[in-house]
């Protein structure tokens, strides 16, 4: 059934464009986009910048997008994935975030990897509530051979067809998202399916603009911008830009990289340009199309700070957000003050970090507790902080896991984090040095756990998550040793930890110390 759905939108797709135009000029494009939002609807504090006090927040967003609009005569507004995570978004299985973007206008939106967070089936079942088209050309269920998703959308706006391709990446499907989440699905090499699909249309529009989701996983950390050292680059975005013909545009999404300008492929001339995502960024690009020679250029392109303290926030984006809390009221049951922000540090230990492992480690009564940075969704700003702050931090639904390793082993663990595979790791009960200008697995200098100097035959216990019990991220090491789940699920015990204290004081930094800077 979902087979011939498909192919009745890719049929009216076909024939629905006008093959004979008339009246063809040279116009303006403005293409406005976005990526890995992720269901951030409150600005946060912008310590990084000297110009912005808060950033962000769909709501400032929303009034951002209709200001730049209204002064174009022609704009598409696109989204490269990840519209899905955090408290409001779970609580309704998507219907929200689907919601807020038909009412912000967006045009086409890719899917991401975070859209697979309550299983594939429930994203197919939701995305027919959006307002616009919901792309993906190369995943498909495994035996059927059947898309998700329509491969492309062709727009058409003042005499201008553009035709938007989304896919995602490999590493974006198969490492990002967890097994049962993409139970029964597949995914084909993204370059080939988007040439397929260039050839299919090209002749049909004026520009082929495609939607990734894709290069290395993003660093969790809200200042990435001014932060070269966690910046996860865009290679696959590159490489693909290199390899196909036809395409003028690339939008990327998945590694939050951001590009404060586009980048223009030397071989073919395609443009790529991508936001550093959490909707602190709208990507503005501007291109003359000659709608008779299908002959596009590119002018500029530029990443629009969301600047929350100058703009007011849209009042629908504002009501659909409010609807909901108030669906939910549990979300906004108080649980402690912070007096200064958590931040999350993606290469380095963080205070949020240690906040969270401490609570771990003092309920599980482990040696040590760890927390994979990447799992570390959002900071806690100064002032109150609601279960629906605590559950934007780990959205996730899994119980505490507590692995017994050996000292040696335990070592590997730390030695592993340090290669910087996707952050650093945050730990309770441990206090090292490590040398960053070493080789790979031999950083460590010095090492205790809770005092005492490690030793490789003496049994620890850790506890850390599901996940990473699993061997997530690469932590393979924790499947060697035996481990127990506890009935203890780690969003409540993160709620109960920090709702101890009326005001959280921020723990001082220092477990991890590198001694190369």
């Amino acid at each position: 059934m979902l087979k011939i759905i498909i192919n009745s939108v890719l049929a009216v797709g076909l024939f629905s464009v006008n093959l004979s135009p008339s009246n063809a000029e040279v116009k303006e494009v403005i293409l406005l986009h976005t990526n890995d939002i992720e269901s951030v609807y409150e600005p946060i504090e912008a310590v990084w910048r000297d110009d912005i006090e808060l950033i962000g927040g769909m709501p400032y967003l929303a009034t951002l997008i209709q200001q730049v609009r209204a002064k174009e005569s022609i704009s598409f507004l696109l989204d490269a994935g990840d519209i899905y995570t955090g408290a409001l978004s779970k609580k309704t299985l998507g219907k929200l975030p689907f919601d807020l973007y038909t009412a912000m206008g967006y045009d086409a939106v890719n899917i991401g990897n975070h859209e697979f967070e309550y299983g594939w089936k429930s994203l197919v079942e939701t995305k027919p509530r959006a307002g616009f088209p919901v792309l993906n050309a190369n995943v498909v269920h495994k035996l059927s051979d059947t898309m998700i998703a329509q491969p492309y959308t062709i727009l058409e706006q003042g005499g201008v067809k553009i035709g938007v391709i989304g896919v995602m990446g490999v590493d974006a499907f198969l490492n990002a998202s967890a097994v049962f989440q993409r139970a029964e699905l597949t995914i084909k090499d993204p370059i080939a399916v988007t040439q397929f699909w260039i050839d299919k249309i090209r002749a049909d529009v004026d520009m082929v603009v495609v939607l990734t989701h894709q290069n290395k996983t993003a660093p969790m950390q809200s200042n990435k911008e001014s932060d070269p050292a966690v910046q996860r680059g865009f290679h696959e975005d590159y490489e693909m830009a290199g390899k196909l013909s036809g395409a003028d545009v690339i939008f990327g999404g998945h590694s939050d990289n951001g590009l404060l300008e586009p980048v223009v492929h030397p071989d073919t001339g395609t443009v790529i340009a991508i936001t550093f995502g959490q909707g602190m960024h709208l990507g503005y690009t501007k291109f003359k199309v000659n709608t008779d020679k299908h002959n596009v250029s590119f002018v500029n392109g530029k990443l629009i700070p969301v600047n929350a303290t100058n703009l007011p926030p849209e009042p629908k984006i504002l009501a659909l957000i409010e609807h909901q809390r108030q669906a939910f009221p549990e979300l906004s049951k108080h649980v402690t003050n912070m007096t200064e922000s958590a931040m999350r540090l993606y290469n380095q230990e963080s205070t949020i970090g240690n906040i969270l492992t401490d609570i771990m480690r003092k309920k599980s009564g482990s040696d040590v507790a760890m927390l994979n940075s990447g799992s570390i969704r959002a900071d806690l700003n100064k002032g109150e902080v609601t279960r629906e702050h605590v559950m934007n931090v780990y959205p996730f639904v899994d119980n505490l896991y507590v692995v017994e390793l050996s000292g040696k082993q335990l070592k590997e663990l730390v030695e592993y984090s340090f290669t910087l595979p996707y952050g650093i790791a945050q730990f309770s009960g441990i206090k090292l040095t490590y040398d960053s200008s070493k080789p790979n697995m031999q950083r460590v200098e010095s090492m205790l756990v809770d005092g005492q100097p490690i030793i490789d035959e003496q049994s620890y216990t850790v506890s850390t998550t599901a996940f990473v019990a699993k061997g997530g991220d690469g932590y393979e090491v924790f499947t060697k040793g035996k481990t127990t789940e506890l009935d203890t699920m780690l969003i409540d015990m993160f709620v109960e930890g920090l709702g101890k204290k009326r005001a959280f004081t921020l723990p001082e930094l220092g477990r991890q110390v590198d001694i190369n800077k």
